[in-house]
């Protein structure tokens, strides 16, 4: 094993020309996947962030007791498809009306006309068009309820948005990987090529499949493991100049288990394809 290793590490000395070729297609095969992984992180935290935002107005009769409110809070507070509640009496109702519309309907009427209200926000799993139906029909069940508001089309048309964006994303997903992967490949090919009077000449004095293909196949690894580094750095260098764009609590890219899979990919990568194009190298002459 220890000569392996040694072998493999005087590759890199005398094939440097292939070992920096094999570390720039790997490293942007990294990059390449990681950030079409990324993207699909994000999406998915960007897709929970818009679903706990969706709120309904639940309206109660007026005049209503505070006695029946908090049967109506209780009742709220039962259902597992509630994340958050907030109540809202009538003077705060009025407060928010006058703030939005500018307009104080006091100085016309001597009464206060709206009702006190509950908004509430859902629990992600929760919020799709199916779901946020039968949620309505159930909330207007509860005595003391009047009337339920939500912006309907707004939130069809941000749940529907959501969908479409996933689906592209996972397509563009699918194809950076693909493409990274025949970057890879093929750069391996042409290394393993340009070798094949070294791998005759090592067949011919007795060497076993495995001295052959070992040290090959450790060298990918020690590429790998190079471009997964690089890859870090430069992602962490970049989500530093972004983080006053996109916030610091959006995506935290230090997190010690995205530091290790960013780390691993370029491993990975290099094993699988270099498994793959050393099937064919065998002891036949």
């Amino acid at each position: 094993m220890l000569f392996i290793i040694k072998e493999s590490l005087k590759l890199i000395s005398r094939t440097k020309f292939s070992f920096i070729l094999s570390l720039i297609s790997t490293c942007i095969s990294v990059i390449l996947i990681v950030a079409s992984l990324l993207l699909i992180i994000m999406s998915d935290q960007f897709e929970s962030r818009l679903k706990k935002n969706i709120s309904i107005n639940i309206f109660l009769e007026d005049p209503i007791s505070d006695q029946k409110i908090g049967s109506v809070r209780d009742r709220l507070k039962e259902k597992e498809f509630i994340s958050s509640l907030q109540y809202i009496d009538k003077e705060k109702a009025a407060e928010n009306f006058i703030r939005e519309t500018g307009e104080d309907f006091r100085k016309i009427l001597d009464y206060n006309p709206l009702p006190a209200s509950f908004r509430i926000y859902l629990n992600e799993n929760y919020a799709h068009m199916d779901s946020i139906n039968k949620i309505i029909n159930s909330l207007s069940q509860i005595a003391g309820v009047d009337d339920i508001v939500y912006q309907q089309r707004f939130v069809n048309k941000i749940l529907s948005q959501i969908n479409n964006i996933k689906q592209y994303i996972f397509i563009i997903t699918g194809a950076l990987l693909l493409i990274s992967i025949y970057i890879v490949y093929s750069t391996m090919q042409l290394i393993i090529n340009s070798k094949y009077e070294e791998l005759d000449t090592m067949k011919l004095v007795g060497a076993k499949i495995s001295t052959i293909k070992m040290p090959i196949f450790l060298n990918g690894i020690y590429i790998g493991v190079f471009a997964g580094l690089i890859a870090l750095i430069l992602f962490i260098v970049l989500f530093k100049y972004l983080e006053p764009y996109i916030g610091s609590d959006t995506f935290n890219i230090t997190n010690p288990f995205y530091v290790a899979a960013i780390i691993c990919v370029g491993p990975l990568l290099s094993i699988l394809v270099s498994f793959v194009s050393l099937r064919k190298v065998n002891l036949k002459i």
